[in-house]
């Protein structure tokens, strides 16, 4: 037997059933979860059975046997994909503007799925830059304002923002969170099953405010975080001491913006000592060089292309089947003293069923403090919105 994850079961097996959300006994009880279960697992059954890839099924034997009458000299008994092996990757792109179109033309670039779907969330689609979109056949790409041509897509990647001329940045935000409880709702209804990224602004605030009205959990909603500036920085770094990005182990975590923390292992094993001298002798200078390049580089770029370009990395991990690291915002209560329910980037292991692990690098008393910071003030944020 094997387990389907979905909105309900994990990749371990734990349930997330709004029943056990809102235990309160003794108005809750366990014929009430158990009713709950039977009703919640007759829509979507939690485990399909899978056969050997060594057994050829009646439909292979008959093809065989055809194969054979026609005289055909290939007759191999390799079994086909199995359905259960098979994921149809449709993505809807929610938003207006040049990042919603970035995401798209970024995911088309790279090939990566059969269908996108996308969505303005504002009628004025010439303001907001979309009406090509809408005049423009692109191969792959439906454009639409009906949330139903969304139904069943594997990732829902949102990009909406609101930002208007309110006279506070509270006010603003709070104009954003009541756009997200449109769109959000939708989305949920037509693919319950979605792996959300979020990358509207600010991610950390807007990718909790999902999660809130999503009622997913957290391992199926993402903020784009820290992902872009990670991979600059190991980018950088990786030139600066000749190792690929994959080896450099540095990341970028915490509130995305200005009070991310710089992370490096560096080049030192288990023992504490260096395991190549050839390659560096400073590890506190370069890493110091290394990030002021990358800071110089945020500042310069080009934002919606390449927060565009970040998306479709980590949407490509997801419909991959990857098991990728990326360092991206999600749930950190419970890390770095964090007790509070908010979302900050650490590095997390990325799959078809969204966070699969997250990881905790070795950080200073200094730099943790700055993590818990962050956080309460996150915290303070969240408690003056109306969500």
């Amino acid at each position: 037997m094997v387990l389907r994850v979905g909105k309900h079961v994990d990749t371990g097996g734990r349930i997330y059933l709004p029943y056990l959300q809102h235990w309160s006994h003794p108005k809750t009880n366990i014929t009430g979860l158990l009713n709950d279960m039977i009703a919640k697992f007759e829509e979507v059954i939690p485990l399909y059975t899978k056969r050997s890839a060594e057994a050829p099924s009646l439909t292979d034997l008959n093809t065989i046997i055809a194969k054979i009458s026609s005289g055909a000299s290939d007759i191999s008994a390799e079994p086909p994909m199995q359905a259960a092996d098979y994921h149809p990757s449709k993505v809807t792109v929610l938003g207006t503007g040049d990042l919603g179109m970035a995401c798209t033309m970024s995911i088309l670039a790279k090939d990566i799925v059969e269908k996108i779907v996308f969505i303005p969330t504002t009628e004025n689609t010439v303001k907001s830059g979309t009406l090509d979109m809408e005049i423009f056949h692109l191969p792959k790409v439906e454009f639409s304002r009906d949330y139903s041509k969304s139904a069943d897509s594997s990732v829902v990647i949102v990009t909406a923002n609101t930002w208007g001329d309110e006279e506070s940045y509270l006010e603003a935000l709070q104009s954003n969170v009541d756009l997200f409880r449109n769109i959000i709702p939708n989305i949920v209804q037509h693919s319950p099953n979605c792996v959300l990224v979020i990358a509207s602004q600010p991610v950390d605030v807007m990718t909790y405010v999902s999660w809130r009205l999503s009622r997913f959990p957290p391992h199926r909603v993402i903020g784009t975080g820290c992902n872009l500036d990670t991979r600059r920085f190991q980018y950088i770094l990786g030139k600066s001491v000749k190792m690929s990005p994959a080896e450099t182990e540095a990341w970028i975590i915490g509130e995305h913006g200005g009070n991310e923390v710089c992370v490096w292992k560096g080049l030192e094993g288990d023992n504490g000592q260096n395991n190549n001298p050839g390659m560096v002798t400073d590890h506190e200078t370069c890493k110091q060089q290394a990030y002021r390049a990358f800071k110089g580089l945020k500042d310069k770029s080009q934002r919606s292309w390449s927060v565009g370009l970040s998306v479709t990395d980590l949407t490509e991990t997801v419909l991959r089947n990857l098991d990728h690291s990326h360092s991206v915002s999600t749930l950190v209560k419970g890390w770095y003293g964090i007790s509070s329910e908010v979302f900050l980037s650490l590095p997390c292991t990325l799959t078809r069923a969204g966070v699969v692990s997250v990881s905790a690098p070795k950080i200073s008393e200094q730099d943790e403090e700055m993590l818990q910071n962050s956080a309460a003030t996150l915290q303070n944020l969240f408690q003056q919105l109306k969500i």
